[in-house]
């Protein structure tokens, strides 16, 4: 019997496999030579993709541990200040997980610090693709997806933030309930159907384990599947340049060199987050207690990414409209227009944008290559109203803590975000429109009459210039007729070959510098003293 070649296992076995299935062509010609260009700000969804690979790994682990129950218990475990405290079996399993399982804690806090992370990432990369355009046809789908990815992920921390059923968590679900309740006419039903019954019910929390570990989880690893699946189908946007066409792709095939990159990426990522779960504490259970309805503590503050629901909340006036249809009277709390209204406008505008600025701007045409801020103000300025429109919102989140820590008014800081959410967009707006524009025509200035060259010029009449270097031969009167392409205008002498470029390398030079090019000297002649 012949023994067979343990080196050639592997390629008998592909070979194998391709005789039957025909994949070697695609895989070679679909994936492996697939180009992606290489830039840092492609690198974000990347970190998206990996925080959301350690929050399955984690969360795995302690989904073997947690029990989803909401029937009451008497804690015996190792945090002596609960023990002989009667709660939750869901808030003792996350105490256990805590003090009692191997390895659980610092898992329960990478697994919260990726969460962090998994929507942080999504939202920054959001913002690339919006300034930049990415999402112009034919990525409108793409988009669409992104967009419904922050909403699911909004959802799957929310699900997975309140299943510990400690105070703080219990009082986000208590909010969500008076959110279901305050919608008109089925309102009442909502809440009765989530809650199976009046609030808490026995069965929200075992609703939220099966939505948080099986639901959710799978719908958003298929719409991250297709989202993937739309980038290798179509062109990746690169940014203009040397050689960048709308028809071409300039950087690295998938294999070795895109695929290196990302190996070191998410290794990075998930070094980072193991430090974060593993020397910054982060939703301390054992110190809220656990949740009874009474009971509701000051700063109780949602993550990052709900705190603006929570700020807008807060913001909006005690205006409560009573109407009467058909002899019934029904009743819009103040509570419906910022938590039910506000979320709805806000995702379909962001749905909807690159139709709308299609039919603004009339452009239908198919786009590769991506645009600077700079040269679209009208969207550079809708985005930083936008950004500024959160972050008032998210400061408003926390202006209890805010007040308290400063010493300011509670009512004074309430006041400060309603003025701030009329006054700060607008101005983040025309602030932003104005600088794109200034930053238009310093491009032109310098494509015209060329690079700032710090070298001072006396002028016969006394008057004093700066020497510019010109980017090209200029004319009779010392203009350059260059026109803009869309792309990083030189404004610096190292960067048109007049000075070296900087040495490659982060802590020591990974190669050698280049030396400048010098233009030679004229000759000197030696001058001696007394000589004609």
């Amino acid at each position: 019997m012949k023994i067979p070649n343990p080196k050639k296992i592997p390629g008998q076995t592909a070979d194998w496999t391709d005789q039957r299935l025909g994949m070697a062509r695609s895989i070679r010609a679909q994936l492996l030579n697939k180009v992606f260009p290489d830039h840092w700000s492609f690198m974000l969804g990347e970190i998206a993709l990996y925080s959301f690979i350690m929050l399955l790994l984690t969360g795995t682990f302690l989904a073997f541990f947690f029990v989803p129950s909401s029937q009451e218990v008497v804690y015996h475990g190792s945090y002596v200040p609960l023990q002989g405290i009667k709660m939750s079996q869901a808030y003792a399993s996350s105490l256990d997980l805590s003090f009692d399982v191997r390895g659980g804690l610092i898992l329960r806090q990478i697994h919260h610090w990726s969460a962090l992370l998994f929507m942080a990432s999504i939202v920054v990369h959001m913002l690339r693709v919006f300034f930049t355009g990415a999402f112009r046809r034919p990525r409108e789908i793409n988009w669409m997806i992104g967009f419904l990815l922050f909403w699911l992920g909004f959802l799957e921390g929310f699900a997975g933030y309140s299943l510990p059923d400690d105070a703080l968590s219990g009082t986000g679900l208590r909010i969500a309930d008076a959110i279901m309740l305050s919608i008109p006419v089925v309102g009442t039903w909502v809440s009765f159907a989530v809650f199976g019954g009046q609030f808490p019910g026995d069965l929200i929390l075992g609703r939220l384990y099966i939505a948080h570990v099986f639901l959710i989880p799978g719908i958003i690893l298929a719409l991250v599947a297709v989202h993937i699946l739309l980038v290798f189908k179509l062109k990746h946007t690169q940014w203009p340049g040397p050689g960048r066409t709308e028809h071409n792709v300039v950087g690295h095939r998938m294999f070795p060199g895109f695929s290196a990159n990302g190996a070191g990426m998410s290794m990075i990522v998930f070094g980072l987050l193991a430090v974060l779960g593993g020397v910054f504490q982060i939703n301390p259970i054992w110190l809220f207690g656990p949740y009874k309805a009474a009971i509701v503590s000051s700063a109780s503050q949602p993550d990052w990414y709900v705190m603006f629901l929570d700020g807008s909340t807060r913001l909006m006036p005690p205006w409560e409209i009573r109407v009467h249809v058909f002899g019934h009277g029904y009743t819009l709390p103040p509570i419906f227009w910022p938590t039910v209204v506000l979320p709805g406008i806000i995702t379909m505008l962001g749905l909807l944008y690159p139709f709308l600025e299609q039919r603004f701007l009339k452009d239908r045409a198919h786009h590769n290559l991506l645009q600077r801020p700079r040269d679209v103000p009208l969207r550079a300025g809708l985005g930083a109203m936008a950004v500024a429109f959160w972050i008032v919102l998210t400061l408003s989140g926390g202006n209890d803590v805010i007040a308290q820590h400063f010493n300011i008014s509670l009512n004074a800081m309430t006041w400060a975000g309603r003025i701030g959410i009329l006054v700060i967009p607008p101005l983040a707006y025309y602030v932003t429109y104005r600088v794109c524009l200034g930053l238009q025509q310093h491009d032109r200035e310098v494509l015209a009459h060329g690079v700032e060259t710090g070298i001072i010029k006396r002028l016969p009449n006394g008057q004093f210039i700066e020497v510019h270097q010109p980017l090209a031969q200029p004319d009779e009167h010392g203009h350059v007729e260059l026109p803009y392409r869309g792309w990083v205008v030189p404004k610096k002498m190292n960067k048109i070959g007049a000075i070296g470029p900087a040495i490659k390398g982060f802590f020591v030079p990974v190669e050698a510098p280049e030396e400048a090019p010098v233009s030679p000297a004229p000759a000197r002649e030696e001058i001696e003293a007394g000589s004609k």
